[in-house]
């Protein structure tokens, strides 16, 4: 079974008029199908710039990034917005969703962007998303009126809803009490291991670390421990 993300010798460096910057220095990274990962590192290391690297959010100025079997470095800016789209899920600290929506219309949105509208089907599966994750009750409401874990509780749903191969996750739990935190972070277990779905999660938290399954540390713009595993606190 191929690697769900392939990232070889990855390079970045931003430019400031004549300053330059080299934020990753030659990163490798990968993941197998079903692996639920942690990205660590200080502040400066680099993760947040890997993490938008690997959602096709940024292009790196070295390396190959291969997602799913599917080479996407090399890909045109409309063929890397449909592939993060339709392939890719993202979950934020600040949940970025649409405030005049209901939770049933952001969680479909994805899939309703492109395609003009939310079908049935697209209602459907959103709302049994939602049951889910613990909101059966909360369907119709406008997120303005949910608080901060049923919003992330949200954006979870949200990033499910495409059906992706992989999930990345920036600091899920920052804006989150240590109660709340707990039980995304219980929520995202629980769908790895009954989804097999594949999470790359950045943070600094080193509870949030203990709950995955492995750790990918970045230092100074380089991998550091890499190939390090280990069993998940239950």
């Amino acid at each position: 079974m191929s690697d769900v993300l392939d990232a070889r010798a990855i390079g970045m460096t931003f430019r400031n008029g004549d300053d330059f910057t080299e934020v990753l220095k030659n990163v490798d990274v990968t993941l197998q199908p079903g692996e639920l990962a942690a990205l660590l590192g200080a502040s400066g290391s680099g993760k947040s710039t890997f993490l938008s690297i690997a959602g096709l959010l940024l292009r790196p100025t070295t390396g190959t990034i291969t997602i799913a079997g599917q080479r996407v470095d090399q890909l045109s800016d409309a063929e890397r917005a449909e592939f993060r789209n339709t392939r890719l899920g993202f979950i934020f600290q600040f949940h970025h969703l649409l405030p005049d929506f209901t939770a049933t219309e952001n969680v479909a949105f994805p899939a309703a962007a492109p395609a003009g509208g939310i079908t049935p089907e697209m209602r459907k599966r959103a709302r049994e998303l939602l049951v889910r994750v613990g909101l059966s009750d909360r369907l119709d409401f406008r997120v303005t009126r949910l608080s901060g874990g049923q919003k992330q509780r949200v954006a979870i749903a949200r990033a499910l809803m495409n059906r992706p191969e992989l999930i990345l996750a920036d600091e899920p739990t920052g804006s989150l009490d240590r109660v709340a935190a707990e039980q995304v972070l219980d929520l995202m277990r629980e769908v790895n291991r009954e989804d097999k779905a594949t999470f790359l999660i950045c943070t600094h938290d080193e509870q949030v670390a203990a709950r995955c399954t492995r750790r990918i540390t970045l230092k100074d713009g380089r991998v550091e421990g890499a190939l390090e595993e280990k069993p998940a606190v239950s």
